[in-house]
């Protein structure tokens, strides 16, 4: 069996994070990745700790099942392999500033001309177009500027540095694999390719779902510890005796019920769910001391026998050992290029009929350079002499 995207062929001219996330997504899902990556302009993320003998982890997890061509597109001819390339791949991704990739001569105008079903996704920062479009950013000032940032946190402490990239994985890793794929269904239907736009600073203002909702329609602006889901009520996390940390959400009633119950208060099963702010301070003291009156392993032991949405804060190396995420195979193994393989992150969708496949571990720059060549027609003599020239590093 393979994937669901068999059919589906990419180009990625992306590197460190947001790209590679997305290309990783759809070569899982089966399409076919073939990275183009510059000899002389290093992925950062090849470098990043930790590593794994000669290779990082994160490149060998976001580069799986990708094939890697290593060209130097200011050289001579090498323009024009990528032309050859481009009438056989469905999309092409890419990560620049705007502008970058048509001073190279490989830029959407160019190469839709060749291929005018192409599907051409451009993932930057601030987007092709408006004031910001040139500008440098990294995760933490897109979810700044999309107003994120102002209402996560605490109020005595402001906005915290987020654990995981939220606006270059949930904005531009994810929303780049939902329009290309929107395309591709477009395509299908008309014969046309198309440009897709995906700005990470767009997508992380567009992750305001309920609060900003609630502000554009009704006026209420969010703030830190305000609202229900972002500490202003009992929704949030409770330390323990040893300090450690639980997460309480549960919201609807019967969840409240059994949450009360658990704590051997049910009378306070009312106040729990007032929708009225002294209520609620006054439940959240409650379940502050009580949380802090027990060790870590007592709560565990109780909640694993109650639903009332209530779960321990699990370490990382904690949450890989889960049964449930066991159970969903979220932890594989991958091959690597010596034999052995490497634990890797599943893929999270799981298909009945087309299941994910990571074939091998990000491979070294340039590793397919010959095979993939040759696939479009190039000689062996061509090859060496585009080598002796420097297209390669």
């Amino acid at each position: 069996m393979t994937g669901p995207l068999a059919s589906l062929k990419i180009l990625d001219f992306s590197t460190l994070l947001p790209g590679p996330y997305a290309s990783m997504m759809l070569a899982d899902m089966g399409a076919e990745v073939l990275r183009i990556e510059s000899p002389t302009r290093l992925d950062l993320v090849r470098v990043l700790p930790p590593m794994d003998g000669d290779t990082s982890a994160s490149h060998a997890f976001l580069n799986r099942g990708k094939r890697s061509l290593s060209l130097d597109l200011k050289k001579e001819g090498a323009v024009e392999i990528i032309k050859k390339l481009v009438k056989e791949y469905d999309v092409v991704l890419e990560q620049f500033r705007p502008g970058v990739m048509e001073r190279l001569g490989v830029g959407y105008s160019v190469l839709s001309e060749i291929n005018p079903a192409l599907i051409y996704c451009s993932i930057t920062g601030y987007g092709q177009t408006g004031p910001y479009k040139n500008r440098a950013g990294h995760d933490i000032n897109y979810l700044s500027l999309a107003g994120v940032s102002s209402y996560s946190g605490r109020k005595e402490q402001g906005p915290p540095p987020l654990g995981v990239q939220v606006a270059d994985v949930a904005g531009g890793s994810h929303h780049a694999v939902m329009g290309i794929l929107a395309a591709v269904i477009h395509r299908q239907q008309t014969g046309e390719g198309q440009f897709v736009d995906v700005s990470m600073t767009d997508a992380a203002f567009a992750l305001n779902g309920m609060a900003g909702a609630g502000y554009l329609a009704a006026g209420v602006e969010p703030a830190a510890e305000e609202g229900v889901l972002n500490g202003g009520g009992f929704y949030d996390y409770y330390e323990t005796a040893d300090g450690r940390y639980f997460s309480v959400g549960g919201l609807e009633p019967a969840f409240m019920k059994a949450l009360c119950e658990a704590l051997e208060r049910p009378d306070l099963t009312s106040i729990g769910m007032s929708q009225n702010k002294d209520d609620q301070r006054q439940f959240k003291t409650f379940l502050k001391d009580c949380f802090k009156q027990r060790n870590y392993s007592e709560w565990e032991a109780l909640f694993e026998q109650v639903d009332a949405c209530v779960e321990p804060v699990l370490s990382f190396a904690e949450s890989t050992e889960h049964p449930q995420l066991d159970a969903r195979d979220m932890v594989i193994g991958v091959k690597k290029a010596d034999g052995t393989t490497q634990k890797q992150i599943g893929h999270p969708i799981k298909f009945s009929n087309t299941p994910c496949y990571s074939a091998f571990s990000g491979a070294k720059i340039g590793a397919h350079t010959d095979e993939v060549l040759a696939s479009v027609g190039l000689s062996g003599e061509q090859i060496a002499e585009y080598r002796e020239r420097g297209l390669f590093g």
